[in-house]
């Protein structure tokens, strides 16, 4: 027998028995062939710190973290990379060999990548983007977007205050509009995102009207329960494209098992079909 140690990976969450991820990344060793597990966590706030230095220990070499802990790890980290500096927060945690533990954020890649997937005929530099939201995720995706070359978001939230933070953080290409003014900025949009919980399974609705969708926008949401919500429903009977937002959950995952198992996954459609069983 050998006494190899197998690698071991998982999610961090409170709660975290609903997470997909585990789905995702076990289909992704069994379809490789690599000797690995990954499994959920679900740690308390008041026992993260420990939780997470020991599970070098125990034979981890990663794992993911979601919410409420991804701010908390900036804080337990060794080193912090440039771009979860950015955001404010990590989602994925590397075990180095020499003991150090580094923490990264992959959702603006895992957004902007599920876009290029999705929409391959958008063009950031087209026009604006507007955003619902100004909560974590938000962070994530406003950073990626104008790293892509997207010349103005309009951002708006119910708590003005938050999207004013985001202006102050991210600079003069945020323009913030008040919450009632939603349904009147969806026409200035080339690109609309929803970065709120509003749609998702028990949860309330998105209640913003829709009329003045242009048919030639992009309408993308990051919740993917249910797969297809009500804005994406109806942004497709307008004649918009819509990019679901189970695939930044794919695509996000695709660094942090690159780094922990020494192959770089593909997100096709046997991925999708396993983070949906």
């Amino acid at each position: 027998m050998s006494d190899a140690r197998i690698p071991l990976a998982g999610v961090i969450g409170n709660p975290i028995a609903h997470s997909r991820s585990p789905l995702l990344h076990n289909h992704w060793l069994k379809t490789y062939g690599i000797a690995g597990h990954y499994v959920p966590l679900h740690v308390e706030e008041k026992d993260l710190e420990r939780v997470i230095r020991t599970l070098p220990k125990a034979g981890f070499v990663g794992a993911n973290v979601t919410i409420p802990h991804k701010e908390a790890l900036m804080d337990i980290a060794d080193q912090v990379t440039d771009r979860a500096k950015l955001m404010g927060a990590a989602n994925t945690l590397i075990f180095r060999t020499d003991g150090k533990i580094l923490a990264d954020n992959t959702d603006g890649y895992g957004f902007i990548t599920n876009l290029a997937q999705g929409a391959p005929d958008w063009d950031p530099t087209s026009g604006p983007a507007v955003v619902f939201g100004a909560g974590g995720a938000c962070r994530a995706v406003i950073a990626s977007l104008l790293e892509a070359g997207v010349p103005e978001i309009i951002l708006t939230n119910r708590t003005r205050e938050r999207a004013e933070q985001l202006q102050s953080d991210f600079g003069k290409k945020i323009r913030v509009e008040d919450w009632v003014q939603a349904a009147n900025i969806v026409e200035e949009g080339k690109l609309v995102v929803n970065t709120t919980s509003l749609g998702m399974v028990g949860k309330s609705r998105l209640r913003i009207p829709l009329d003045g969708l242009q048919p030639d926008a992009v309408v993308t949401d990051l919740i993917y329960t249910p797969l297809e919500t009500n804005l994406l429903a109806t942004a497709r009977e307008i004649g918009c494209t819509t990019v679901d937002g189970l695939g930044m959950l794919l695509h996000q995952a695709v660094p942090g098992f690159e780094r922990w198992f020494g192959k770089r996954p593909e997100v096709d459609e046997a991925a999708r079909a396993a983070a949906l069983a």
